[in-house]
Formats: structure tokens, C-alpha cells, sequence
């Protein structure tokens, strides 16, 4: 997924199930700078708390997201349509007062 980015991104956030060393270091490779915790076991890592702190607002919107029974169960077929249904379950979620 990395590599289908359009452009470098400055921070990737992940959360502790991507805590790895290879991992961090393919982010650094690429150019980013890897906004990881570090698992319990494993020692400390740097991991700005102010970059890792807004993660849970992707994770809320794709709770919302997945409200909508044909993303949650991805009825359709391609890839395509399943973007399109993920761009109308964020617009309706959009303008939803």
C-alpha cells in the first residue's frame, strides 16, 4: 500500500499491530518519518504523541463508514465501485448534520 501512494507523505500513522522494526525502517527508506508505538514487549521507540493522538479520528470515520452495509460486507465486485461506494458513505457522512 505503501507504494501506491501519489506523493511521499510527511508522517505515517499506524497503530501497535505494525510495530515492527522492518516496518519502520521501509517508512524511513521512503522518505517518512514513522509515528509508531511501540509494543509492550519490544523497548521504546520515538513516537511523537502529537502525531499519534489523531489516529482515532480516521478510525471513527471509518466506523461510520462501515455503518453502511455495502462497505462493511464489500458487495461489489471491483475495486472501482467499491471506491464509489466509499465516496458516497463519506459524502453523505460529510453533510450530515
Amino acid at each position: 500500500m505503501l507504494d501506491n501512494l501519489p506523493a511521499i507523505p510527511l508522517w505515517v500513522v499506524a497503530d501497535k499491530g505494525y510495530a515492527s522494526n522492518a516496518f519502520r525502517e521501509r517508512i524511513w527508506d521512503m522518505g517518512a518519518r514513522p509515528a509508531i508505538p511501540a509494543k509492550r514487549r519490544d523497548g521504546p521507540v520515538a513516537c511523537p504523541k502529537w502525531a499519534y493522538r489523531c489516529r482515532h479520528l480516521v478510525e471513527n470515520l471509518w466506523a461510520r463508514l462501515k455503518e453502511w452495509r455495502a462497505v462493511a460486507t464489500r458487495y461489489e465486485k471491483t475495486a472501482t465501485s467499491f471506491l464509489a461506494v466509499i465516496h458516497i458513505a463519506a459524502a453523505a457522512d460529510w453533510i450530515k448534520p
